[in-house]
């Protein structure tokens, strides 16, 4: 059935994305409907974070996610197969002279998880060999395809989360960019239950530890989706100023305050599959249930 449905993909990667995109927004709807527990726990989310946003309206936000989250789904046939001259075309990339500004030193591409992330992570593979971290995927087929992609322009450096920060290290003092992803639940080791949207959430302070160790620039770096299928647009932010300071506390609130105000721009793009606010301070009770 994997490889039935991996076929699948490679047969519509060969689709123009203003063809491809409505399918897999179709793909989203579907999953909507059939998506009974991630449905609700979008809706869990959305409703911490936009309480202020009658129902209705945070209803159309769930399923705009899942049909910007469908379509997604279907581009990462691109990644896989698709030339670098047709990735080149459909990402565009917007705001390096934020990163020119800091070259010379180490750098970490701060990229929080939009639906666009991995488009933009691999376009900018086509550019500059790059290390990040990843978490196996259960299908073996599935990983070795992520890992290809991820891979397949320049020598990049994948790092397992089981293997720790050691090499992600090593290889930014080789003066490899580190294109991290911040914002997950990954439970209370190595965290501080920081505010996102006003919930505290177990946040991981590796940000501003890694940057105190190793000297690097943070320099924001997200991925729209673009509407009508007109492909995606990575941008860079400028270096933070000032960071980290001597407050571990401080530098990972904003951190999360930077994700907020992206959230806002493109509230449907933001992750909202995701457990966000699984692990809860001693004595709260749990959020999603048992």
């Amino acid at each position: 059935m994997i490889r039935f449905g991996i076929f699948v993909f490679w047969l519509l990667h060969f689709l123009p994305l203003p063809l491809l995109a409505p399918i897999g927004k179709g793909l989203g709807v579907l999953l909507y409907w059939l998506g009974r527990d991630r449905r609700r726990v979008a809706r869990i989310n959305l409703r911490l974070c936009f309480p202020e946003t009658p129902d209705v309206q945070r209803e159309k936000m769930v399923r705009a996610h899942f049909r910007a989250f469908g379509q997604s789904l279907l581009d990462r046939g691109i990644l896989w197969w698709s030339s670098e001259q047709r990735l080149r075309r459909l990402v565009s990339i917007e705001g390096l002279e934020h990163w020119r500004a800091v070259q010379g030193k180490p750098v970490i591409w701060l990229a929080p998880h939009f639906v666009g992330l991995d488009m933009g992570g691999v376009r900018l593979t086509a550019d500059h060999p790059l290390v990040s971290m990843y978490s196996r995927q259960k299908i073996r087929a599935v990983d070795e395809l992520l890992l290809h992609a991820r891979t397949r322009f320049n020598p990049c450096i994948m790092v397992s989360r089981q293997e720790g920060l050691k090499p992600v290290i090593k290889a930014m003092k080789q003066g490899l960019p580190f294109y991290y992803l911040p914002d997950m639940d990954f439970g209370a080791r190595d965290a501080e239950f920081v505010p996102f949207f006003g919930v505290p959430a177990a946040t991981v302070t590796a940000l501003p530890r890694l940057a105190k160790l190793t000297g690097a620039a943070v320099v924001p770096v997200v991925t729209r989706q673009l509407p009508g299928g007109k492909g995606y647009e990575t941008r860079f932010y400028p270096a933070w100023d000032n960071y980290p300071s001597a407050d571990s506390y401080a530098d990972t609130l904003r951190m999360n305050q930077f994700i907020e105000e992206r959230v806002r721009e493109m509230p449907e793009q933001y992750f909202w599959l995701h457990k966000r606010f699984k692990t809860r301070p001693p004595g709260e009770e749990k959020i999603y249930g048992a």
